[in-house]
């Protein structure tokens, strides 16, 4: 998990967002928790280890099948955030303290915040231990620790953002290093790197690209910027119906890609950055620059590395369709932190929570599970200040929309989907256990349709 704070699942939520499943308008109020502990028992029916979205959520839906105190998050950070708006507080558009509240305002009301970290996982003994060498036994366990970021990893960085003209829409501590470096563009190349990694949100790199040339075009300075997108990818989207609308608009905006290309070093105090050519091993560029935007390379949290819970690389080993760990039948995961092959979102945060729901209460009958995770996520792809592509996609690549629209155009609707009511979704349904996902809405547009 992040030191910067609970970072949501991922960086896009998804669609259908005025079209609700019954039985929300029951919602209740779940209040303030602020009663955060070390542990105030060392054994759970459900213990759920990270409070990002996946963690919330699936606490919130657990906490009405076994009751709130039989429920317990692991969680240090203080803050939660809500990290799919830094697209647009990097581009000047929302403000960073609206992405932020106190993780105890969302935590369920009566569910036990365990204010530490986890050290290791032991499955076979159904346990855990925290810090200061505290163990907390479970009978089922979800795994939603997130994703890691690794600017380290990057020569040169994290202290580079101590220079100007560099940012990362990544990091609460750097994000609005972003605007202030779009805002102070004078003359010369604007980088945006995607790196050699998997990454959560894989379009965000390339939204703050969009931002900035609107931006640049709208004070004046567009002629004056060449805007560059280095990628590691050998495409620029990983859905063709995708791709194909956000090649045009490259190329209607003279934005320049170079593929195979990661980002390995950044000398600031030169505006340098320096890239490998990864069908060249070995062979470097070096690229001045006078806007930089780092997408950092990611992998798995520490304690999963090497831990059995995990498969060779570090991420949560589970059933892809089902979300229930491959070994151990009382374990499960949910979010970026597992190995599931599909993007790592906060759309598809909401799609497994509804799957795992099911899941769940099926094993917890001893019964096996038989609802069905297809692989579906979204990414608002942000074209501009006030238009969006709304990628929907399966585990096959493949389009899984849930309009009866062309979702592959620009479409100012999914802007304000996007800006004004993805936020609302996210706080007031996604964390308190109401939305599993839009299939339930795709079915209902697509049978109005016959």
């Amino acid at each position: 998990m992040s030191a910067i704070g609970v970072v949501s699942s991922a960086s896009c939520l998804c669609a259908g967002v005025w079209l609700l499943k019954p039985g929300m308008q029951q919602m209740g109020s779940f209040g303030l928790h602020t009663a955060a502990r070390c542990a105030a028992k060392d054994y759970y029916e459900v213990l759920v280890l990270g409070g990002g979205a996946g963690g919330i959520t699936m606490s919130a839906r657990m906490k009405r099948k076994v009751g709130a105190g039989n429920v317990a998050v692991v969680e240090p950070s203080k803050t939660h955030y809500y990290q799919p708006l830094w697209t647009l507080v990097g581009g000047g558009a929302k403000r960073l303290a609206t992405s932020a509240r106190p993780t105890g305002s969302v935590m369920p009301k009566g569910v036990e915040w365990i204010k530490s970290r986890v050290t290791a996982l032991d499955p076979d003994k159904n346990c855990v231990w925290l810090e200061n060498d505290i163990k907390i036994s479970y009978k089922y366990l979800i795994i939603a620790l997130g994703i890691s970021l690794h600017y380290e990893k990057i020569k040169g960085l994290p202290e580079g953002f101590d220079h100007p003209k560099i940012g990362s829409n990544y990091s609460v501590h750097t994000v609005e290093k972003t605007w202030k470096a779009l805002q102070d563009f004078k003359e010369g190349n604007a980088i945006f790197t995607f790196p050699n990694t998997p990454v959560k949100c894989a379009g965000a790199p390339q939204k703050i690209m969009y931002l900035s040339e609107a931006y640049w075009r709208k004070t004046g300075k567009r002629s004056k910027a060449n805007i560059m997108f280095n990628t590691s990818l050998g495409v620029i989207f990983g859905v063709k119906k995708y791709a194909d609308a956000l090649l045009e608009i490259i190329k209607e905006r003279n934005i320049a890609v170079n593929y195979k290309r990661n980002l390995v070093e950044v000398r600031a105090d030169k505006q340098e950055a320096v890239f490998e050519n990864l069908d060249k091993p070995g062979v470097t560029e070096v690229h001045q620059y006078e806007m930089l935007h780092v997408t950092p390379p990611m992998g798995p949290p520490d304690v999963l590395i090497n831990s059995p819970v995990s498969d060779q690389i570090g991420w949560v080993d589970v059933d892809k369709e089902t979300l229930q760990h491959k070994k151990y039948p009382n374990v499960f995961g949910i979010g970026d932190c597992t190995n599931l092959p599909t993007s790592k979102t906060a759309a598809a945060v909401a799609a497994q929570s509804g799957v795992l729901d099911k899941t769940i209460s099926l094993v917890m009958k001893n019964q096996l599970p038989t609802k069905k995770y297809d692989g579906y996520t979204s990414c608002p792809l942000v074209t501009g200040y006030n238009k969006v592509i709304l990628a929907e996609f399966d585990y096959d690549a493949q389009p899984l929309e849930t309009f009866p629209i062309d979702q592959s155009k620009e479409r100012v609707t999914m802007y304000h989907m996007k800006a004004d009511m993805m936020p609302f979704l996210y706080w007031n349904m996604l964390l308190k256990g109401y939305w599993g996902g839009p299939a339930p809405v795709r079915k209902l547009m697509h049978l109005g349709l016959k």
